[in-house]
This record gives C-alpha cells, structure tokens and sequence, in this order.
C-alpha cells in the first residue's frame, strides 16, 4: 500500500483532531457529565429540537388537551352587550384560557367583568404606527394584530392559538380532538372557507374565514408574530382581515388545512337546512349567528345556542351528525341531526339525497349568481314523498338499558307539515306523530369520520316512534 503524501496526511489529522474535539464538547461538558447513554439528550440540548429531522411529537408527553390551547377573540365595545351571550355559551371558567379583546375599556355597566366571558384586553393603539395613514381599514389591522397581542401575553405550555370572533360559538371538546390528530410542532394554519362561492371567489378559496375560527400552530403563531408588522407595511391596502392573514402565511409558504366543522355561515335565513345534514366530520363552530334565524322555532338567538350546547355537553361527538334510517312497513326514512332535529320522510330515500341539505336559507349576497354554494342542495318541495316532517330537538335525559346506560333525547313537532301522504308509499302518514325519542350510547363517543346505524320502532297509531341507534353492521345499507 502507498504512502499519504505529507499534505493529505496533515489534512487527515487535522479533521480527526477536530472531530476527537467536537466528541469531547459534546460528551465531556466542563459542567455537566453526561454517560453515554445521555449522548441523544446532550444533542437535544445543544441544539433546538426545530433542527432534529425528527417528528417531535411523538415525544410530547401527553396528548394535546384542552389545557394546551389559547383562544383569542375580537370584540367590540359597540356590540358587546348583545354578543356576549355567545362567548358566555361555551366558554368554561378557570378551564379554557384565553382573551376577548376590545376596542377600548369596558364602562362601568359592564364592571365588575363577569368570569363568565374571557377575561378582557384592550388592542394596542396602532395610530401610533408609522404606516397608520395609509391603511386602508385600520380596524382590519386591529383585527388581524390581535394574533400578535395574543401571543405576546406570553401563556406557556401552548399548542395552540385559536382566533374568532365574539359572535363565533365553539364545541371545545371536539376542537381539542381535531386538533389532537395534527403534530402541534410543526407549522399548521387549519380553518374553512365560506359556504358561498363568491365569498371565496372574492378573497380565495384557500382561505380560512377568521368568524369560523381558525388555528394555528404555536410555531406557526410565533412565526407570524414575527413577521405580522412586516407583512402589514407590505399590504396596507387589504381591507379584511382574514385575507391580510391568509396573504401573510402565503408569502411565509404555508398553505390552508382544511377543516369542514369550522362554519363561516354566511348565509341568511333559516339554515335548519344545512344544520339537519352536517357534514360528517366533528362540529366545531357557528358563526354569523346575528345574521340568520334563531335556529330553534320560538326562541330567541341566545336561548337557541344555549339550547344546542346542552346537548353538546351531553354528547360533543354526536351533535349534529346526521344518521338515516328507514322503517319499511311504512316506508318511511329518518334523518336525525343529534340534538338537533329529526326529519320523517313518507318514502324511502337513499342517503345519497338526504345528506344533501334542504336549501331552506339564502346566499350572503344578493348579487350573486348560481352556483351559490359549495355544496350541493335539494329545494324545498310540496311534493308528499319528498317534503319532511320537521321535528325540533326538545329534551334529554339519561336511561338504564340492558346494555348499559343511554341518553335520550326527545324532539318535537315544529308546526303540521299540511299536505296529504305520500300515496306511492301506501298512504302510510305520519301526520299523527308528534314526537320522535331517540336512544345513543351514553359511554360510546362518536369516532371522527365514523357513523352510527339506527332501528325504528313503531306500532300503528301511536303518537310517540322511537329510533335507537347502534354500531352498523357489515351488511346494513341506508336504502
């Protein structure tokens, strides 16, 4: 074997003096002895996990809870009194943390601040910015800094940081378990867009609607925190909030996770409809709640939510999944909207149609053209075979059951449907029901994605059918 020649010898012990050098910095600290088993350890603390090409999460101790996230919520003053009810309905005091932030003090009516609303900030004076002059809407820039005031009050051990309005309504369970599935370390912005087309086609369709709520990743919220001011001076000229934020993460490179159980609604009118046939994907949030229809008949838009969160309380996973049914000695189809409401068709439907929402409410705006929606919709019909009998959640309690205990929950008759029955079916009308019981699982949540499967159990002439759900078997079809 050759010889080195005396240049690439030197060279060679000098990359091994360097390398003996490194090892014993790394292993043989002046102020810490580490065994070798400690070597992984030692590589963590000397430099930051976001350089491991590792995913960390799987290291995080415990999974993500309620405790791990923030929410942020933009108020005003003006409207507070009348939207406060809103936050009041599913916020948890001295459980979920987070801030409403206002546009100036609260008056003395509303002192001494009630623990039942987010304890209160007020925004930072941006009059003092040196581009202040030339935005365009400077109470789109309060909106949009409240991302940065939020995190900068500096709570620890957080995962994540949700922002929404105070008229947005939150279901936290199922929020926290959304957000549990996705790596928190990692940089994540996950929201929905608008149920309209041209909402989207006006901003863009790859945009997170702030009143749906959205949230983002702590690292992706201390990025943006960096970085807001910036972007700000960069587009003064955007007059909407969520569209500033969204052009931020864009030029920063990240893109939209998509979450259909955020809901914008901007919609007007009675969106019954849309809330009998919800997606199938965990309900999380109700915004624009001001600009429809109470979406209970007979109460007001409070009472309404307040109603709805009962039976989110009782059951988060199932509130306003949908379960189709059919009882064939009377050809009739259930849809049932957990805690919701309750629909009798005089025919046999496949599910195909029935998860497609009645088209009961209106598009956001009146100029726009069809399509409307993101979705597809049936119209609203006289036909007897295809126009439901509407029932409304009521009540619930718990019952024994020989396999355990089970929550039901009673709904009512909203108002007489007023046509004939359905002849092809039989004249088999359900005129003369005026309430439908349906029994779920009290200990068996809902899986993410999953659904449930039903029996109707009715007799001739009885008032009162009952609908009991259970797991779908390997054969059980919905038509």
């Amino acid at each position: 074997m050759g010889t080195l020649p005396l240049g690439a010898l030197w060279k060679s012990l000098a990359i091994s003096g360097l390398f003996l050098f490194f090892f014993y910095i790394v292993l043989f600290d002046t102020h810490h002895h580490y065994q070798p088993s400690d070597l992984l350890e030692t590589f963590k603390r000397k430099w930051p996990s976001s350089t491991l090409l590792t995913n960390t999460s799987s290291t995080s101790p415990t999974p993500t809870n309620i405790s791990h996230l923030v929410f942020g919520i933009v108020g005003s003053m003006n409207t507070w009194k009348h939207k406060r009810f809103y936050s009041q309905a599913w916020w948890r005091p001295n459980i979920t943390r987070g801030y409403l932030f206002l546009d100036r003090a609260p008056t003395n009516e509303f002192l001494p601040w009630s623990s039942s609303s987010p304890p209160f900030r007020v925004n930072e004076n941006i009059t003092t910015k040196r581009l202040y002059p030339k935005f365009l809407s400077p109470t789109q820039v309060r909106i949009v800094r409240t991302i940065l005031e939020t995190f900068k009050q500096g709570d620890e051990d957080v995962r994540w940081y949700v922002m929404a309005d105070d008229d947005t309504v939150f279901v936290v369970d199922n929020l926290v378990e959304v957000l549990r599935k996705y790596d928190h370390t990692k940089y994540y912005y996950i929201g929905t867009s608008s149920e309209c087309v041209k909402s989207n086609f006006d901003f863009s369709f790859e945009m997170a609607f702030g009143g749906a709520g959205y949230a983002l990743s702590y690292p992706l919220a201390a990025l943006v925190a960096s970085k807001l001011d910036d972007c700000l001076e960069r587009y003064p000229n955007l007059w909407v909030s969520d569209f500033t934020l969204y052009s931020c993460l864009a030029d920063l490179g990240v893109a939209l996770t998509r979450h259909n159980g955020f809901h914008q609604i901007d919609l007007h009118g009675d969106i019954s409809g849309l809330l009998s046939a919800h997606p199938q994907t965990p309900f999380l949030s109700l915004h624009h709640i001001d600009t429809v229809d109470p979406i209970f008949p007979k109460m007001t838009r409070a009472d309404s939510i307040n109603h709805l969160m009962k039976a989110a309380k009782a059951d988060h996973s199932r509130v306003l999944q949908q379960t189709i049914c059919h009882h064939r000695p009377t050809n009739w189809s259930f849809s049932v909207s957990w805690g919701y409401s309750a629909h009798i068709y005089e025919a046999i439907l496949p599910r195909s149609i029935l998860r497609r929402p009645l088209e009961t409410f209106r598009a956001w705006q009146r100029s726009a053209r069809p399509p409307f929606y993101m979705f597809n919709t049936r119209w609203p019909t006289n036909n007897p075979c295809e126009a439901p009998h509407v029932f409304f959640f009521d009540s619930m309690q718990e019952a024994a059951a020989d396999e355990g205990k089970r929550v039901v929950t009673t709904y009512v008759r909203a108002s007489s449907r007023g046509l004939p029955a359905c002849s092809p079916s039989g004249n088999h009308s359900a005129d003369h029901i005026d309430r439908i019981r349906i029994f779920s699982p009290a200990k068996l949540p809902l899986e993410a994605g999953a659904r449930d499967c039903c029996d109707v159990i009715y007799a001739g002439g009885m008032n009162t059918t009952e609908v009991r759900y259970r797991a779908c078997m390997k054969d059980d079809v919905t038509a």
